[in-house]
């Protein structure tokens, strides 16, 4: 890789949208400031925590502290952040305050979106940061059923093949967007708080044509959930899975959508019925009638969505995960 000092590098504006990360905030700021490539400037938007997070951040005065006296949701967090960037910085890096970057993360994205032109967000390698011999994910995946899931969650590290290659979208833990991508498309969706907006993001990037692409040498150590109670805590099943339906009802393009609808009403009733048996099944039918409530919103968003379309039809099919079994994905 070319001299740091040498290389002409654009800027980038890292932001991290925090909510009672306390106990992560300390590693992941001091990963930042040990980056090979240092940021433009850091932004930390704190969602009223109630646990001395801005006690922490104040230590480190690179950190530009945005502190909100209510709790706004990881959507809407990131794009107040994002308004609020420098207009130097051309690139927009998410960082979760559970996770921890290796010293050459930023540089890693960033070198690989000026190899790449034809690619405007990227995804890094997440590991698991209480097992660094496991993935935390490759990338997401979007499944034809209209399922998401970290691509590569849990596999042992050693066998995964390290290869840049184009994914449907990053997990927002650790990304790099194109700045002037992400103002195009209107940022997050703030309807959904937290959960899966990445993903939607993704969608709506890709359908105005966007593509990414997952970067392997740009890795993060990531606790995952730190803050939210776990993958199938009250809060993070019900966001999760109300925003699915969300995702699918906007994006999903054309015919594929009325295609594709049976087996994602389908993929909704196995959800229904697996949380059930889990103890969850008066959370997850809030859950689904939530998210059927919103449908009339969803579908005014997907018109609008889908009549600036750039991607064609068979474009959005080709990159859709179309595989049968999707066992251990709830």
């Amino acid at each position: 890789m070319d001299d740091l000092q040498q290389k002409k590098w654009p800027n980038v504006s890292v932001i991290i949208v925090n909510w009672n990360g306390a106990e992560f905030l300390n590693q992941c700021l001091s990963a930042l400031m040990a980056q090979t490539l240092k940021p433009y400037e850091i932004i930390l938007l704190d969602n009223d925590s109630s646990d001395g997070s801005v006690d922490i951040v104040q230590r480190f005065s690179f950190v530009r502290l945005i502190a909100l006296a209510q709790n706004t949701g990881f959507a809407r967090g990131n794009n107040l952040a994002i308004e609020e960037a420098s207009d130097e910085s051309e690139w927009i890096a998410l960082i979760n305050p559970d996770a921890f970057a290796e010293p050459h993360w930023l540089e890693e994205l960033i070198a690989a979106a000026q190899r790449n032109p034809a690619f405007d967000f990227f995804a890094s390698k997440l590991l698991n940061a209480g097992d660094t011999s496991l993935l935390d994910g490759e990338g997401d995946a979007y499944h034809l059923s209209g399922r998401v899931w970290r691509l590569g969650r849990g596999a042992s590290v050693m066998r995964q093949a390290d290869s840049n290659r184009e994914v449907f979208s990053p997990c927002a833990a650790a990304a790099l967007y194109r700045r002037s991508a992400l103002c195009k498309i209107g940022g997050f969706d703030e309807d959904y708080f937290c959960y899966v907006e990445d993903v939607d993001l993704g969608f709506r990037l890709r359908l105005a044509g966007y593509r990414c692409l997952y970067v392997p040498q740009s890795v993060a150590h990531h606790v995952g959930s730190g803050t939210t109670g776990g993958r199938h805590s009250h809060f993070s099943v019900y966001h999760g899975h109300r925003n699915l339906v969300w995702t699918f009802i906007k994006n999903m393009p054309g015919i594929l959508f009325w295609m594709l609808l049976p087996i994602h009403i389908l993929l909704n009733i196995v959800s229904i019925i697996y949380f059930s048996m889990h103890g969850q099944g008066k959370l997850i039918l809030t859950a689904k009638w939530d998210a059927i409530k919103g449908v009339p919103k969803m579908w005014r968003k997907r018109l609008k969505i889908q009549s600036a379309r750039k991607a064609s039809i068979m474009t959005i099919w080709h990159i859709l995960d179309k595989r049968f079994w999707l066992a251990n994905k709830y």
